[in-house]
């Protein structure tokens, strides 16, 4: 029940902006797993509710995959270094590693990306590429906060931000999926836990992509930077 709930929260943050898995990681280690096999097993949520907000996205008319292919791929290589990597590094240091991420993203993690009216406007391909692949490396070995930065990339070539987000899920969903089997291979992903945060990561990446364009980000980050101060103190060992 905690973890289907910290999926559900997680997964309407996500679909909104991102950082949900700032929650949901050190929901897991807090639930006794090492925190390589939390951030493996977290993965499985993470799969699942983005499948389920860009297919809803879709159904609402938010769509921009087919021009995007590119940076698809780039944000997917990157992310397969970076699952391959981070999966050779040990528990403690993974926690450590994790703990300053958490604090470095709270930041962003309050902002609003700007919403923009105008068309997207073109930038240099191979910017755009390296750019997201360097994403792709980050979200590859820890996945939190990766839409957010997503987000930014993306309203930074000039879509608006519920366009945006419909097409951060997409991309998100697709080097997800290039990611777990890593995590899988590597022994890092406990299936209970995993299966119980991805029914409740399924129903927040529905109802997410039903309030993306409504602001509903606004009630639940407050909640979330409070959660993300406390538990990065833990993981960093200060109390």
């Amino acid at each position: 029940m905690l973890l289907a709930g910290g999926g559900l929260a997680a997964g309407v943050v996500n679909t909104l902006a991102g950082g949900g898995s700032l929650l949901t990681v050190p929901l897991l280690v807090l639930t006794g797993l090492p925190g390589t096999v939390a951030n493996g097993t977290n993965r499985i949520g993470v799969l699942v509710q983005n499948g389920v907000a860009a297919w809803r996205f879709r159904q609402q008319g938010v769509w921009d995959v087919a021009r995007a292919k590119w940076e698809i791929a780039a944000v997917a290589g990157g992310a397969l270094a970076g699952a391959l990597a981070i999966s050779q590094v040990s528990d403690s240091a993974f926690e450590r590693m994790f703990g300053v991420v958490m604090l470095a993203l709270l930041v962003p993690t309050l902002r609003r990306p700007p919403q923009r009216s105008a068309p997207p406007a073109e930038r240099p391909a191979a910017l755009r590429s390296l750019l997201l692949f360097g994403i792709g490396l980050y979200g590859g070995a820890f996945q939190a906060g990766v839409g957010i930065l997503l987000v930014l990339a993306l309203s930074y070539a000039g879509y608006d931000l519920v366009r945006a987000n419909g097409l951060k899920v997409a991309i998100n969903f697709c080097f997800t999926l290039v990611a777990v089997p890593v995590f899988i291979a590597a022994h890092q992903v406990a299936w209970g836990p995993a299966l119980a945060l991805a029914a409740g990561f399924a129903a927040g990446g529905e109802v997410g992509a039903r309030l993306a364009v409504k602001g509903g980000e606004r009630v639940i980050r407050p909640v979330l930077a409070a959660a993300v101060v406390a538990l990065a103190g833990r993981l960093l060992g200060l109390y």
